[in-house]
């Protein structure tokens, strides 16, 4: 695989590691989405499955060089490091941009969702009943997944890697957003904004030598639950990986049936005409956002009024689904050229 990558082909794949990082850290979107549209799905879900005994013995027997090739290493370190770059830059963006310009956000990731459900089921063929009751299956679980009312937030160690099981899922299985599964579970502020916003100060701190952080305790839990989720989330991406591998190779129709039903579930939650339902914390609480004191909690939807704003909104829609067809284009032309 690697022999047949150009720099080109390694730049644009730190990018769409970016996309895929920006997307996991918003509510609706799935990096998954990312990885299939982009033509390089099967290719991360191959290479995860490589953590495997075979890839422990090559560890332990210190044959490191064996060991990258054989996990495809330049690919997930490409990849992997777009995604980190992006949780401490573009998911910084994003941030500022939900914050102030909400509508033409979501009215881009609907557009994005949209053009996905167009590139995924434009080739699938394989329809029949059971990969009709995979579509429908996975539509209602979606739709149902959107409206549930969330938890209250738990920071308990073990339920933090629990958390990092389960939201991992949004990057193996698209339309699946591990993102807002930690709303849903509460822990959505406390796990991808206040333990990341602490690493950041941490590192930041150590920068300017400076060790004071050391006696703050909000400070040292927050690191503490950023790694233990850290760690859930790896053993999360190991263990779907493994499971969708299989899956795949014996059940791709109704996989792939299953995959654009999650898809279009998840429209509910990227509609873009919403209001944002919030949750006062009480004085003291951990977990705070930017407003210093509420955590956003679910969302009420609502069909908009024709106006320039709702025109605009139409528009980054149309954008959005551009993007998709570009990005779709953009792989063909890669696998032209490979093949």
């Amino acid at each position: 695989m690697e022999s047949t990558r150009t720099l080109s082909d390694k730049i644009f794949l730190v990018l769409k590691g970016l996309g895929m990082g920006a997307a996991n850290k918003v509510p609706g979107i799935s990096g998954g989405v990312v990885a299939f549209v982009s033509g390089f799905y099967e290719e991360f879900i191959y290479s995860l499955q490589k953590f495997n005994g075979k890839a422990l013995k090559l560890l332990v027997s210190g044959r490191f060089r064996s060991l990258y090739q054989y996990i495809n290493g330049r690919f997930l370190t490409l990849l992997f490091s777009g995604m980190i770059i992006s949780y401490f830059s573009i998911s910084k963006i994003l941030d500022y941009l939900i914050k102030h310009y909400e509508l033409y956000v979501w009215s881009v990731f609907f557009g994005m969702i949209i053009g996905s459900i167009y590139y995924i089921s434009k080739d699938f063929k394989d329809w029949n009943y059971k990969t009709i009751i995979a579509l429908v299956i996975g539509t209602i679980l979606g739709v149902s997944i959107s409206f549930l009312d969330p938890a209250k937030e738990n920071d308990n160690l073990w339920f933090v890697f629990f958390c990092g099981i389960i939201s991992v899922s949004g990057m193996t299985l698209p339309g699946f957003s591990g993102s807002f599964i930690l709303i849903l579970f509460g822990n959505y502020v406390l796990l991808l904004v206040d333990s990341v916003n602490a690493l950041y100060d941490t590192v930041a701190n150590i920068i300017q030598w400076n060790f004071e952080f050391i006696h703050n305790p909000i400070r040292i839990r927050l690191l503490k639950v950023l790694t233990v989720f850290t760690f859930g989330s790896l053993t999360g991406l190991v263990t779907f990986s493994h499971l969708l591998s299989y899956i795949l190779k014996h059940y791709k129709s109704i996989t792939m049936a299953s995959i654009i039903g999650f898809i279009v579930g998840s429209l509910g939650v990227v509609w873009p005409w919403k209001e944002t339902i919030f949750k006062t914390l009480p004085s003291g609480a951990l977990a705070l956002d930017s407003t210093g004191s509420k955590v956003i909690t679910n969302y009420t939807r609502y069909i908009p009024e024709l106006n320039s704003e709702t025109f605009i909104a139409i528009s980054l829609i149309i954008f959005g689904i551009g993007i998709v067809l570009a990005l779709e284009m953009y792989g063909e032309k890669t696998r032209s050229i490979h093949e």
